[in-house]
């Protein structure tokens, strides 16, 4: 990806961000307990997770590999949390799934484009442009931002792991019932694993200090703050007041 296409792309995937934001305030994203007829024909909700996170994995391999493959630092060290973190999210996550979810098959191919154009684009900020600290070698680990970067980073993947046991274990086996998460960050907001995300991906782009990787993090506040407060809103209307002064994504705040 040339220079021109690399912050052509960025700028408009910022400008689509912000329409994604709004639109998400008016129409539910149909996956999860959203989901609609409306959304068209669906599938098995494991395979369509790993349908939709697996080419971000594949792609950030790709784009490591196509530049030389180099284990220099930091770039490498950004590349393997960027892939730990889909390694997961592809081959792990889906895997401990329960129940029979579906999702629609709309919903995966716009999650299959964004996770692509994503991973060409934090690949390319990392192999081919890479910011001009990372000239610092593995000096620049040393850095407060890159260990405050790493540090956030893991207390975010913490967090979302944690936050994702927690709503696989609200129901037992055959049970039905629907329940109010309440451990670990559960307590301060509704959405805790869409919190763990924001806070992972965050630390995320203090350690590369790069356009994309921050772009990386307005699309996920795009993307999880709108349906965190629709979760919000469902609870709100199923729960009452036992949903008590949770807020929705950001502790004591929003």
């Amino acid at each position: 990806m040339g220079a021109d296409t690399y912050f052509m792309t960025m700028w408009a995937m910022a400008v689509i961000a912000v329409f994604v934001f709004i639109a998400l305030y008016f129409v539910k994203a149909g996956y999860g307990i959203f989901r609609t007829k409306q959304w068209g024909i669906s599938i098995n909700n494991k395979a369509a997770w790993v349908m939709m996170e697996a080419p971000v994995f594949i792609v950030m391999l790709y784009m490591w590999a196509s530049n030389g493959a180099s284990t220099a630092l930091p770039s490498f060290l950004a590349f393997l949390l960027f892939e730990l973190h889909y390694f997961q999210r592809s081959f792990i996550f889906p895997m401990l799934m329960k129940g029979k979810s579906r999702m629609p098959i709309a919903i995966m191919l716009m999650g299959i484009t964004f996770n692509v154009i994503n991973g060409l684009l934090i690949g390319t900020s990392l192999f081919v442009f890479p910011p001009s600290l990372f000239n610092e070698g593995i000096a620049y680990l040393a850095h407060p931002t890159a260990i405050l970067g790493i540090a956030i980073f893991f207390v975010g993947m913490a967090i979302n792991l944690h936050s994702d046991h927690v709503i696989r274990h609200l129901r037992q086996p055959g049970d039905t019932r629907h329940y109010l998460p309440q451990k670990g960050f559960y307590r301060y907001v509704t959405s805790a694993n869409y919190f763990g995300e924001l806070v992972e991906w965050t630390g995320f782009a203090l350690l590369c200090s790069t356009p994309a990787a921050w772009l990386f993090v307005v699309w996920t506040a795009a993307n999880l703050i709108p349906r965190a407060a629709a979760i919000h809103r469902h609870y709100r209307e199923e729960f009452g007041e036992a949903v008590g002064t949770r807020k929705r994504v950001i502790p004591f705040v929003y």
